[in-house]
């Protein structure tokens, strides 16, 4: 089983820095900071952070509060028979916020569906004339589909593993919105390897659990996957939602569209040798007590 922190990855700024070696243990972390009720906080300064790793003090190499790095973004929308009643609200709702978040030629999107498999429906693209007609065509498995795969089921966990694929070799902000119940049933991937491959393309997941109750109702089984989102939007630094009628999707995606524009740049040179490539544990905190920072909570380092 493969193990379930991230991987180190050089940030943008460092790689411009000529004083900045290739051989040298360059640790980038993006940050979101909330006070107790919360609210984003966003007018902190690098002298406000504490950072940690395995207990030793470290110096803050870079900081950055600016959000016009490339954004990079992958929409994973859950198409199986147990999101059929949920699907329309789920398109609509990803139609506006791609529409406000994308930047033209600044900021790419790819869009996977995944019922019985998990399917590429387009690579990255700013397009937004193609992501919508190709939301507009996602929905759930035909009968002759369902024949075909033998069966319905739900490959959650793949669906991740392809996002993190795609996600490898870009650079910028990166993260998977996922549209789901959180239920898998056809995967070869596991909850640990799906968050793995997350970490490892340095990913955040923000998961947005969105269930049909009638559904559940007519004996398919009830919904186990509240727990699986929360714990993978958690162990990647990426956050977790509930549809409810106090929290629409609307309302979700606006509260996403805020936290990837709230977001702290931290990068630091790590003093410890690298050694042995064993899990290091970061730590980030503020020196303002009752704000809590969410953010990845460790590495293994690359050897040289």
């Amino acid at each position: 089983m493969l193990s379930r922190r991230a991987l180190l990855l050089a940030s943008p700024a460092f790689a411009q820095d000529p004083t900045f070696s290739s051989n040298v243990n360059v640790i980038n972390l993006l940050a979101t900071v909330r006070d107790k009720r919360g609210q984003l906080i966003q007018n902190l300064t690098e002298e406000d952070f504490i950072l940690t790793e395995t207990g030793k003090p470290q110096k803050i190499r870079y900081f950055s509060q600016q959000t016009d790095l490339p954004l990079r973004l992958g929409l994973l929308v859950d198409t199986s028979m147990s999101q059929e009643k949920v699907i329309p609200a789920e398109r609509a709702a990803a139609y506006r916020f791609l529409d406000q978040v994308l930047r033209e030629k600044l900021d790419r999107v790819f869009l996977i569906q995944f019922d019985t498999l998990a399917r590429v429906r387009l690579g990255f693209s700013s397009n937004r004339s193609q992501l919508e007609g190709i939301l507009n065509d996602i929905d759930t498995p035909t009968r002759k589909e369902l024949r075909a795969a033998g069966g319905s089921g739900t490959a959650f966990f793949d669906a991740i593993g392809s996002g993190a694929e795609l996600m490898k070799a870009e650079t910028g902000r990166k993260a998977l919105i996922v549209l789901s119940d959180g239920v898998d049933s056809s995967s070869d991937q596991t909850l640990a390897t799906a968050i793995e491959l997350a970490l490892r393309a340095d990913t955040l997941v923000y998961t947005v659990y969105f269930t049909d109750p009638a559904f559940y109702s007519l004996g398919f089984g009830v919904p186990n996957g509240h727990a699986v989102m929360a714990r993978l939007a958690k162990e990647t630094g990426g956050g977790f939602f509930e549809v409810s009628k106090k929290m629409t999707i609307e309302a979700i995606f606006q509260a996403i569209e805020q936290e990837l524009r709230s977001q702290y740049s931290i990068g630091y040179v790590s003093d410890i040798p690298v050694g042995f490539p064993a899990f290091r544990k970061i730590h980030l905190s503020t020196r303002q007590k009752g704000l809590v920072v969410q953010t990845r909570d460790g590495y293994w380092p690359k050897r040289p």
